[in-house]
């Protein structure tokens, strides 16, 4: 009996030892963390370079920006210069009678209206010399075509006070801001408006320079361009200038040139960027718009004026563009080598001036007889 009790217990102990020798699986191994790729750095685009005109209008920009500070400091010094004794003593000038252009001149390139180191340019600009060569008289009605600074301004406005009329030609001064004309219109505005007592008679005749349009036909005795060709020229509005001159000047009146003169046989389109024009093209536009070249004169030459500078004209005095590169010796050159050129009006005008002559048409064969 107690065999038969014992086997089944055995066989029961035999099937539990079994069950707990079945082994248990391992747990799995805990996710492994995995850091996403980094992507790789954009490769920076290099920017396009600047066009050729890009660069151009760029650096217009910073020239213009630097003239405009210049002259704001030059303006206010200038403004407290003007003290009560100043304004007196331009009045009395502007009030006087003179009996001839040479007092009248003498007087007034003496007067110290003048703007600091504006006298010492005689030596170089001849005044006196070049408006009798011109020959202004105190009773004429003058256009000053681009007055710039005024330096002719401080001479013609006195002179012609009593019994003439001096009109300056400008920009807009209320034009674009980032226009280089309009601050030229600005300038010479504020110039103006420093001394009513000597200037309040001066006309300011606002143009278009691509489309100027100056004063009634035949109402003006005189017209000056000062160092002014080669801007138009390089505008392309040479002709257009010399067409509106012709139309306002009285019959005989009289267009005064005083231009930096180019190289002999110089490329004008060329030249012109350096501010510098040759004299036979002048000549030859100027008659061609109904003028006759009278005279001519070297009173404004400078032989020693080689005209190869890397900044043209501007390189020499007053402008020295260089600044202290090389300033003794452009100073020691001075100021351009110019052509003096007196033309008078003595037919209509033309529209050839600044234009490429048209072709030939081909001759005609001769009737047979």
């Amino acid at each position: 009996m107690n065999r038969l009790f014992l086997a089944p217990v055995a066989l029961l102990v035999l099937a539990c030892g079994a069950a707990e020798a079945t082994p248990v699986a391992p747990p799995p191994p805990p996710p492994v963390a995995t850091t996403p790729p980094v992507a790789a750095a954009p490769v920076p685009v290099k920017a396009p370079e600047p066009t050729a005109e890009e660069k151009k209008k760029a650096d217009d920009a910073r020239q213009l920006k630097e003239d405009r500070a210049k002259w704001e400091e030059d303006h206010k010094l200038e403004l407290a210069r003007w003290n009560a004794e100043l304004h007196a003593e331009a009045k009395a000038l502007a009030d006087k009678s003179f009996p001839n252009l040479k007092a009248a001149l003498t007087a007034a390139m003496a007067g110290h209206h003048r703007k600091p180191g504006a006298a010492e340019r005689d030596k170089s600009r001849h005044p006196l010399e070049t408006l009798e060569f011109f020959g202004l008289k105190p009773t004429m009605t003058v256009i000053d075509v681009g007055p710039g600074e005024g330096w002719y301004t401080e001479l013609l406005a006195p002179v012609l006070a009593k019994g003439g009329k001096y009109i300056g030609t400008s920009a807009d001064p209320n034009g674009p801001a980032d226009a280089r004309g309009t601050f030229y219109g600005q300038r010479f505005k504020s110039f103006l408006e420093k001394a009513p007592e000597l200037y309040g008679k001066v006309q300011t005749m606002v143009v278009d320079g691509k489309a100027p349009k100056l004063a009634a036909d035949g109402t003006v005795d005189m017209v000056l361009i000062m160092r002014g060709v080669h801007g138009m020229k390089g505008g392309g509005t040479y002709g257009a200038w010399l067409s509106e001159i012709h139309r306002a000047l009285k019959p005989g009146g009289v267009l005064g040139i005083e231009e930096h003169r180019a190289l002999e046989g110089a490329n004008p389109d060329e030249s012109a960027k350096k501010g510098y024009m040759p004299e036979k093209w002048v000549i030859e536009q100027t008659e061609a718009a109904g003028f006759k070249l009278e005279k001519k004169s070297e009173l404004n030459a400078n032989k020693n004026d080689t005209k190869d500078y890397p900044e043209g004209v501007w390189t020499l005095p007053p402008t020295l563009r260089l600044k202290e590169q090389d300033r003794a010796k452009y100073v020691a050159i001075g100021e351009s080598d110019r052509m003096t050129l007196k033309f008078v009006k003595v037919k209509p005008a033309t529209d050839k001036a600044d234009k490429p002559a048209p072709a030939k048409a081909p001759a005609k064969p001769a009737a047979k007889k």
